[in-house]
């Protein structure tokens, strides 16, 4: 079941006495099971393309970034990735990312997509792997930009990692919305861009009290500690990996090493291209949209 919601006070569940916040993007939702569902919004025509979004953020982030660029040659549908944004998922299972992987497909099998390209950055360039080697035969080719591909001690897990406990992980996560999210929430949002500053356009537009709540915030915990299996997973497969695959990076990322992730990554991966891009950090796709464009645009999917 497709259902439209335009008004978007909460997560998943709109209310017509709350006012639309101008800077979230009025989504569809699609109902996956009554605690699953996927939201998504769509814009552009042409090719399909899967736009998803990574670590601390929801669709917005790639609707702000490459979306645009990438709306002039594609049909894009932007998705909140499971537990994220508007997206749903059961508290203490569905943080694995070949799970989520699982869960955006089943989604995007009910719009009437055909072989799309699949665009990720970061964690989600990690889950867009994962699509891409469940069911490579569906998909055009995989855009990793800034992708996290191997298992590694990280500031996630310390943050975020306790929130998730099943006992006084969620007391926990509302504990420190009210208190000490309030000032490292936006210290990791700006490290992120790193070294450029966060555009303006992002600052104002950005919704970062949807990417901040308490839920998603115990979602990212749960992400992390689902991180080290689900990347054993998915290094196993590298070398088998059949989807063509494009990673783009850039040689100043401070959050994921591109030599210790995209570089080694593409290596093991008998189809995959690797572009670096000097200088450029992390959040690159909102500086090189056209690099993002370039790559998806590289296998052209079949009309």
């Amino acid at each position: 079941m497709i259902r439209v919601v335009d008004t978007l006070p909460g997560p998943g569940r709109p209310a017509s006495d709350a006012p639309r916040d101008p800077r979230v993007v009025p989504r569809r939702i699609v109902q996956l099971s009554e605690d699953r569902t996927i939201a998504y919004a769509e814009t552009g025509r042409g090719p399909d393309l899967v736009a998803i979004h990574g670590t601390l953020m929801c669709l917005e982030d790639m609707w702000l970034g490459p979306v645009p660029a990438l709306a002039e040659h594609f049909r894009v549908i932007a998705v909140d990735r499971p537990g994220h944004g508007f997206s749903l998922r059961p508290r203490g299972r569905a943080g694995d990312l070949w799970d989520q992987a699982a869960r955006i497909r089943d989604a995007v099998q009910r719009l009437d997509v055909h072989r799309p390209v699949i665009v990720g950055h970061s964690f989600g360039a990690a889950v867009a792997l994962a699509y891409g080697m469940l069911h490579p035969e569906e998909i055009a080719v995989v855009v990793a930009v800034a992708p996290i591909c191997f298992p590694e001690p990280r500031l996630e897990h310390v943050l975020f990692g306790p929130r998730a406990l099943p006992f006084g992980g969620d007391l926990l996560s509302k504990l420190l919305s009210a208190g000490s999210d309030k000032a490292l929430l936006p210290l990791l949002w700006n490290a992120m861009f790193f070294p450029k500053a966060m555009p303006d356009t992002f600052a104002r537009r950005f919704p970062f009290d949807l990417a901040a709540r308490p839920a998603q915030i115990t979602a990212e915990g749960e992400d992390a500690g689902w991180l080290w299996p689900a990347l054993t997973r998915s290094v196993l497969s590298y070398p088998t990996a059949r989807a063509p695959v494009r990673f783009v990076c850039g040689s100043a990322d401070l959050v994921v090493n591109t030599f210790v992730h995209g570089r080694r990554a593409a290596g093991l991966m008998p189809s995959a291209t690797f572009q670096l891009l000097p200088a450029a950090g992390h959040m690159l796709h909102h500086f090189h949209a056209d690099a993002v464009v370039r790559a998806a645009l590289s296998l052209r999917p079949a009309a």
